[in-house]
């Protein structure tokens, strides 16, 4: 195949998948997200995160399949309740599972990349507060130090915390998460102590492995006024923009806190990032403090907008501002049929290529069809298809897409016409 065969090339970008610990784990009821389901009508189908895909049990079967498609590079996350289930208190045996787990990805050949951070966390640290707690970011820093140094051997590239804006949110603003209240004190305290942690985590763990490369996943989302003449439309798009990604992300990536964030006497302004990390999935059409869906738009299962340019909106802004290499830690879409994902990582692809952009890699959220938080088990990320009751996988053809993109270094028109041309996205009202 010569590279004229090629519609466009990926050959610079390392490829694989992402998951989160209690996504896909099961069999740990000692976190938050477990109590929080267990309590009446907090998830959507009445499921918990108690079965998950099994992948405690079954993380060889899965690193298995994810060799045999040929990805490049896995995003995972360690549990902070498995590692430390009391205060204090190291779990020998969970640290040595997930060093069997690590050590198995990089004999087939895969770069891990580790979340120490991913939504979830102890019962107990939610007792004291959460990240609400003034002991938050000293009880974390202590958790990713045994983290770094008990698995560093093993892996070089972390994650310190997954989208601190979305967890804030959902927990103390929409209760769409765990302890579900309305608290904007909280909400700010929770903000500002996740920026400090990431800040402070960052420069701990270069003092343990100088070479690492950290950051953090920013899930950033583009804003647009729903009516583009309406100035007040105009106002709340950029408003919404700042408070939810653009104040966060100059505290965690430039230590830089303003004054709505409060102060962080014990982060110097500077750089605290190795790469951008970016979690991208949609664009809002807004008109006031919230959410919401242009009409006619193509939308995937969630009703979320399908709106490929806007990986690159969001990551030209976020570059413009604190240069370096771009790793799109998160991009997916809810397909339980796969009648269009194929075309959604086609084209968030394409876009990626054409950007002239330094991106180095990219994450697709996620690998197997998982437990979606409040959602529970029925909304479908996987390019691998799970059957929850007998845990078989079945790949499903956009994981054949992925795979045949990484085998030819980008997607070929005989590659389009198989897995692309005939998909067409679904149009919201």
């Amino acid at each position: 195949m010569s590279a004229g065969d090629l519609l466009f090339s990926t050959s610079d970008l390392l490829i694989g998948v992402a998951t989160s610990a209690l996504q896909i784990e099961g069999g740990d009821r000692n976190n938050n997200w477990y109590d929080w389901s267990k309590l009446s009508r907090t998830i959507k189908d009445g499921s918990t995160p108690e079965r998950a895909t099994d992948h405690w049990r079954r993380w060889r079967e899965d690193t298995e399949l994810m060799a045999s498609l040929g990805l490049q590079t896995y995003r995972m996350s360690v549990e902070w309740s498995r590692i430390e289930p009391r205060p204090g208190e190291i779990d020998r045996a969970a640290l040595e599972r997930y060093r069997q787990e690590l050590q198995a990805i990089r004999d087939v050949g895969i770069v891990p990349l580790v979340t120490l951070h991913h939504f979830s966390q102890p019962s107990w640290f939610q007792g004291l507060g959460g990240f609400s707690s003034p002991y938050a970011v000293d009880r974390f820093l202590s958790f990713a130090s045994v983290v770094v140094k008990e698995l560093g051997d093993l892996v070089s590239d972390w994650v310190t915390i997954n989208e601190p804006n979305v967890h804030a949110v959902q927990s103390y603003l929409f209760n769409e998460g765990p302890p579900a209240r309305r608290d904007f004190a909280a909400l700010r305290q929770v903000l500002r102590h996740m920026a400090r942690a990431h800040c402070r985590a960052y420069h701990l763990i270069h003092g343990l492995q100088p070479d690492a490369k950290v950051g953090a996943a920013h899930h950033a989302r583009v804003f647009a006024p729903r009516t583009a003449r309406n100035p007040v439309h105009r106002a709340a798009a950029y408003v919404d923009r700042q408070l939810f990604q653009e104040i966060l992300a100059d505290a965690m990536l430039g230590g830089r806190f303003h004054r709505l964030l409060g102060p962080a006497p014990d982060v110097t302004p500077g750089p605290h990032y190795d790469f951008l990390g970016i979690n991208y999935y949609s664009r809002s059409a807004v008109r006031g403090i919230g959410d919401g869906t242009f009409p006619g738009v193509p939308v995937n299962d969630l009703g979320w907008e399908i709106y490929p340019q806007g990986v690159v909106e969001v990551a030209a802004d976020l570059h413009a501002r604190y240069p370096g290499p771009i790793w799109i830690t998160e991009n997916g879409t809810a397909d339980g049929l796969d009648r269009f994902r194929s075309r959604f990582i086609y084209e968030h692809l394409q876009q990626i290529a054409a950007s002239g952009l330094p991106f180095e890699r990219y994450y697709h959220w996620c690998f197997v069809d998982n437990w979606e938080w409040t959602e529970g088990e029925a909304m479908r990320f996987g390019i691998v298809a799970n059957d929850y009751d007998t845990q078989e996988r079945t790949v499903r053809d956009s994981g054949r897409f992925l795979e045949q993109i990484i085998a030819h270094g980008g997607v070929t028109g005989s590659m389009y016409e198989e897995f692309v041309a005939g998909q067409t996205y679904p149009l919201g009202p």
